[in-house]
């Protein structure tokens, strides 16, 4: 069954405008779902009408701070509101982008998107999960948080992937005519190659005049397991470029 007719949850943020400027570039029709363009998952004002004859949904909507239990209810009653409106519309499934080692974390951010995960896992509508590395784009907002010319950023292995790679993996796996297998791991999308968020760091910084300190990272939650790989791809992730210095290159 070909999809055509698809909604975006979070279309204005990071990865949903990639999300979007794929699905239009492939000929799909979106309605692109944020409080920008009037809807609402939260609050559901818009939702219902922005659904009507909605094939599909594609769910990128994220909290916009670290905190655990501000971005658990974000997420619980964004994928309920997805389901029970989506259901209501006749929308067929859910696709959505987590984070690769989700199923490992016990607090922070991550800790949330699991909790997500589950949720949306458990509602009436069928869902498909892809879970992507940390992006390139996430190294400048690390830089952005620290002020002054020295920035410390924890030297944690990572697989840093661009957000436009991941869109295209998404949608990808949200115009697959068939769901994927029962029992086959959730797909993964990361960078290819391995390097510490300090390493990346310190190329932007460079750019940016800004000299970066790589830190042990302990005050990060789950440190431990970020440091012993917690949070790289599996062996059976899908490994795309851009490098993060190529991306950095062609940014303005």
């Amino acid at each position: 069954m070909s999809i055509d007719r698809f909604a975006v949850a979070g279309a204005t943020g990071r990865l949903g405008r990639h999300v979007v400027d794929v699905l239009t570039e492939r000929g799909r029709q979106v309605v692109p779902m944020s409080r920008a363009t009037g809807v609402d998952i939260i609050t559901g004002d818009g939702l219902a009408e922005a659904l009507t004859g909605i094939e599909a949904i594609i769910d990128v909507a994220s909290w916009h701070a670290s905190d655990q239990e501000a971005a658990t209810e974000f997420f619980r009653t964004s994928a309920r509101n997805l389901h029970e409106y989506g259901q209501e519309a006749g929308v067929a499934q859910i696709a959505m982008a987590s984070i690769i080692g989700v199923d490992k974390a016990t607090a922070g951010f991550v800790a949330a998107k699991k909790v997500h995960e589950e949720l949306l896992l458990s509602g009436p509508l069928p869902v498909r999960i892809l879970r992507a590395a940390q992006f390139h784009e996430f190294v400048g907002q690390l830089l952005d948080w620290q002020q002054g010319d020295v920035a410390y950023i924890p030297a944690l292995p990572t697989q840093l992937v661009a957000c436009r790679t991941v869109a295209e993996t998404l949608v990808d796996l949200a115009t697959a005519p068939d769901a994927p297998a029962p029992g086959t791991p959730i797909p993964e999308i990361a960078g290819p190659r391995k390097e510490t968020m300090a390493e990346a760091a310190q190329l932007l910084g460079a750019r940016r005049g800004i000299k970066v300190v790589g830190v042990d990272g302990s005050s990060m939650p789950d440190a431990e397991i970020a440091a012993n790989g917690g949070f790289l791809p599996s062996p059976h992730a899908t490994l795309a470029g851009p490098t993060f210095q190529e991306w950095l290159d062609t940014q303005p």
